[in-house]
């Protein structure tokens, strides 16, 4: 489960970066509103898997209020995925094997 929400992390990460780097200079600066549309689908589905894997994992491995808020925040901020990656769930995933 932590593997799947690792990488689903890291997908919602790179989905948000597209929306605001590539489709909505697009739809903005070029008036081409398609790609948009479809980014924005594809983001909100990711961020949608990404908060009930989150909900999830707090839940089977106990991390607490903070680690989820944590996990939360990085939602919500661009690049903050592959922060949390590399600084919560790289470890966590260490100590499975």
């Amino acid at each position: 489960m932590l593997k799947t929400f690792r990488y689903t992390a890291i997908i919602e990460g790179i989905s948000y970066l597209a929306l605001f780097a590539i489709s909505m200079p697009l739809k903005y600066l070029a008036g081409i509103g398609e790609p948009n549309k479809y980014i924005g689908y594809a983001h909100g589905f990711l961020f949608i898997v990404y908060m009930i894997l989150a909900v999830v994992l707090t839940k089977e491995r106990q991390w607490g209020l903070k680690r989820f808020g944590v996990l939360f925040l990085a939602s919500l901020l661009p690049f903050a995925t592959f922060y949390i990656d590399k600084k919560y769930l790289k470890d966590d995933a260490k100590s499975l094997n």
